[in-house]
């Protein structure tokens, strides 16, 4: 019986040892366990991580795309130039129009032939937009404006013998766009239409230049109008090519205000920048891209100085406050400097003589930034 009490005892005790020495052991990590938690939540590592993640985005890959042995980078500063990819209109064949968008190295990631029966119809004013549902917009002069996605099926379009130059897709959902191509005086130069084609806007010319010395002017038709843009007022900025000229119009088609007489020669493509300054480009020896204030005086211009590659009809502001200049046969970014920062240029120029040149090649192109 002692025998069994004294075992017991001993297991009892032995029990209570293990027990004790257990807790001293927990009791002895958990300064250190509540530490690692204080370490976690309050680590500055993180926050440095995020910050990190703030001030230096990651860099994007760059889509890659099919390499057309005619088309060449001359120019691409990766530090200076404004990443994204350029959408434009291709005529270099006049056999096979086309819309292409490229990388910055001069891949084509995306492309959209003209169908044959529709391919004559490029000339003058082969104009192409991206809309902000990432479907196209473009301009067949002669025939009407098309409106295709990505996957190259025509959702919309509105046809019209009455169109050239340029098109423009509006808040509203309307369509903007222009004839000037052999217009008469008899002609509205400017229509807008909803989406159901139905004229909503319209403006003719006649009302306010029906006077000397514009009224006897003919160059490729009355004004050959080749753009418009809808502004921020209301008001409609309208480039009368033939009077070397823009003007503003109201909503009830009264000029009240004309830019740049005296100034301009056969500018095209003029936009409002946002510092309210004007950018175009210009014809004349030699061809330029010019940005004027609102008192009409030159703040920035970039000759294009190679008649090789002239006409000039396209001049943007990109974000990064370099411009984006199309010619005949090369698109140049140029930066405040008038450092040429990237260019995209056709290798083949030989069938780009005299007035058949006018027909060729690119005619306006846009930077898209993802």
């Amino acid at each position: 019986m002692k025998k069994s009490r004294s075992l017991f005892a001993c297991l009892v005790l032995t029990f209570l040892i293990l027990f004790l020495v257990g807790y001293a052991l927990k009791t002895e990590k958990l300064p250190e366990s509540r530490e690692e938690n204080k370490t976690k939540e309050t680590t500055p590592a993180t926050a440095e991580t995020d910050e990190e993640k703030v001030t230096i985005p990651e860099e994007k890959p760059m889509t890659r795309g099919i390499v057309d042995s005619d088309l060449v980078i001359e120019v691409y500063d990766k530090n200076k130039a404004m990443d994204g990819t350029t959408l434009l209109p291709d005529n270099r064949n006049s056999d096979k129009p086309k819309i292409i968008e490229v990388n910055m190295l001069g891949e084509i990631i995306w492309e959209y032939d003209i169908p044959q029966e529709l391919k004559k119809y490029t000339n003058p004013g082969f104009d192409v937009e991206l809309l902000s549902n990432n479907n196209i917009l473009f301009v067949l002069p002669g025939n009407g404006v098309y409106e295709i996605d990505r996957n190259k099926n025509i959702v919309w379009s509105y046809k019209t013998t009455k169109i050239s130059h340029d098109a423009d897709r509006l808040l509203n959902g309307n369509t903007l766009f222009v004839f000037g191509n052999n217009d008469l005086m008899s002609d509205a130069q400017v229509i807008e239409i909803n989406p159901a084609g139905e004229i909503v806007w319209s403006w003719y010319a006649r009302d306010y230049f029906n006077k000397e010395p514009y009224q006897s002017i003919k160059d490729q038709g009355w004004t050959h109008t080749n753009a418009v843009s809808r502004l921020s007022n209301g008001d409609t900025l309208i480039s009368t090519r033939n009077f070397n000229m823009v003007v503003e119009v109201n909503q009830n088609g009264e000029v009240v205000k004309t830019i740049g007489e005296g100034l301009m020669t056969e500018q095209h493509d003029p936009i409002l920048l946002e510092n309210g300054n004007l950018l175009f480009a210009n014809h004349g020896t030699p061809e330029k891209a010019v940005e004027i204030n609102q008192n009409e005086n030159i703040v920035w211009e970039f000759e294009i100085s190679d008649p090789k590659q002239w006409p000039t009809r396209d001049a943007n502001r990109l974000p990064n406050g370099n411009t984006l200049i199309t010619t005949t046969t090369k698109i140049v970014e140029v930066s405040k400097d008038k450092e040429i920062v990237w260019a995209l240029a056709i290798k083949d120029v030989s069938k780009f003589i005299g007035q058949v040149s006018a027909g060729l090649g690119f005619y306006k192109a846009e930077r898209i930034v993802k």
